[in-house]
């Protein structure tokens, strides 16, 4: 132990932080800002869009298809199918959700064409604050350059509602340049791979511009830019209560300026319970493929994931990652676009086995988890239940699956942090109750004394 490390923090760390669980319920404490039942305390109003997953009547809570409603339009009608034009959607979803209405053919294009305009890093940016002291994580490095371009921007402290739309813009823009170049920076640190370093191609769209510098060749097929135009899509805005979106609003509510409080975003977005879960889905589903020999048996399928929740498989938590949500209880609608383009996607591929296994995993789980837990709760497949490998047939690596999710969620963070600018006006400020009573005051004793 150094000498650091003799602190008596260290040895003493749970027992000065740990709250009786008791106190919770005896002073009815929202843990999490949810109710005793799962659903969230409400906390706000919102235009932008609505995550529906359950109803409440007679104040109990009915499990319900699910719903994700982007200013009041199903966000399936938004995408289309897999036999719609090829036309990108992604930029078209940011105009939704910034405006608020859909954009004609001449507004979209001078969208597109803003966006396009916005894509170039200052002068050295990368070589400063891309290349330099690489952290080992992508989403710490997004949230490091969006703090960065602060110092490059001379209005950065203006709360102009024209400043905020010019900033929300160059990072929808940008972050996905920064996501490259920050991969190839932190494979070359830690993993001795190439610097590469490609320019973007001006009229490409943001899913285009993704693929062409990622890819060392800068070849990709038009069916593989449409898909991840979509998971785009799909990650660009879940409603106001998700974590990320909630830093968003209240960063915001404290009046600090949009770079922190995107790069604050992103340090939630970050975490494994949030966005940064679907690395824990792709972990299980990759010992799911050596434990289970069969993986068209759901005999077989099952038994391992009796295995899971009884904590004798994976990480030991006894979670079946990949299956459940917060609101979402019968269906997720991200879900299920994202199957049925992964399907299209897996087909007559050496991915087609492994699309199977996890449609059996989906299919199984619910009466596995019914069978060992005795729960009757509704449980569906998450989105990240087939982004993974939605992500992995399109050869993108793993440790962009997180800062892709961030770039998409830009659109929707900015239209978060735009309603509570003009909407909001007050600070959120939740209260703590205290665990001690003012009966149990401590009498100061001198520094000699004690």
């Amino acid at each position: 132990m150094d000498q650091q490390e003799k602190f008596e923090l260290y040895d003493q760390f749970t027992s000065i932080y740990t709250i009786d669980p008791r106190m919770y319920e005896h002073f009815d404490v929202k843990r999490g800002l949810r109710n005793a039942d799962g659903s969230g305390v409400l906390a706000g109003v919102t235009n932008i869009s609505n995550v529906h997953g359950y109803v409440i009547s007679d104040g109990v809570k009915i499990p319900d298809e699910g719903s994700l409603l982007i200013r009041g339009y199903e966000l399936s009608d938004l995408l289309g199918t897999p036999e719609d034009d090829r036309r990108f959607r992604f930029e078209e979803l940011a105009y939704l959700l910034l405006i608020g209405e859909l954009p004609t053919p001449a507004q979209l294009e001078r969208f597109i064409e803003v966006i396009d305009s916005q894509r170039d890093l200052p002068e050295g940016f990368t070589t400063s604050m891309i290349l330099r002291d690489t952290p080992d994580n992508i989403m710490n490095t997004l949230s490091r350059t969006i703090i960065s371009l602060y110092a490059h921007d001379p209005e950065a402290e203006s709360r102009e509602y024209s400043h905020e739309i010019r900033t929300a813009i160059s990072l929808i823009s940008r972050l996905p340049r920064i996501m490259v170049f920050s991969h190839y920076a932190k494979e070359s640190r830690f993993n001795n791979g190439s610097m590469i370093m490609h320019p973007f191609i001006p009229g490409q769209s943001t899913a285009e511009t993704i693929l062409s510098m990622l890819r060392p060749d800068r070849q990709f097929a038009e069916i593989e830019a449409r898909m991840l135009d979509i998971m785009l899509c799909i990650h660009a805005e879940h409603g106001g209560g998700n974590n990320s979106t909630f830093t968003t609003r209240v960063l915001t509510s404290a009046d600090t300026d949009p770079y922190s409080t995107y790069a604050a975003a992103i340090g939630s977005l970050k975490g494994s319970r949030h966005g940064g879960a679907n690395h824990k889905i792709r972990a299980m589903q990759t010992e799911a493929k050596y434990e289970i020999d069969d993986w068209d048996d759901d005999d077989q399928v099952a038994e391992y994931l009796t295995r899971v929740v009884r904590k004798e498989a994976f990480d030991h938590t006894g979670l079946i990652y990949g299956m459940g949500h917060a609101v979402y209880t019968k269906s997720d609608p991200r879900a299920i676009i994202c199957k049925q383009f992964a399907r299209q996607l897996a087909e007559g591929s050496e991915y087609e086995r492994e699309f199977r296994l996890l449609e059996s995993i989906e299919r199984v789980a619910p009466q596995v988890l019914r069978d060992v837990k005795g729960t009757s709760k509704d449980v569906c497949a998450n989105v990240d239940m087939y982004s993974g490998l939605v992500y992995t047939i399109l050869g993108i690596p793993e440790d962009m699956f997180t800062p892709l999710f961030a770039c998409a969620r830009m659109a929707g963070w900015a239209a978060h942090r735009f309603e509570e600018i003009v909407s909001g006006k007050r600070i959120i400020r939740p209260a703590y109750k205290v665990s001690f009573s003012s009966r149990e005051k401590r009498d100061y004793t001198s520094l000699d004394e004690r």
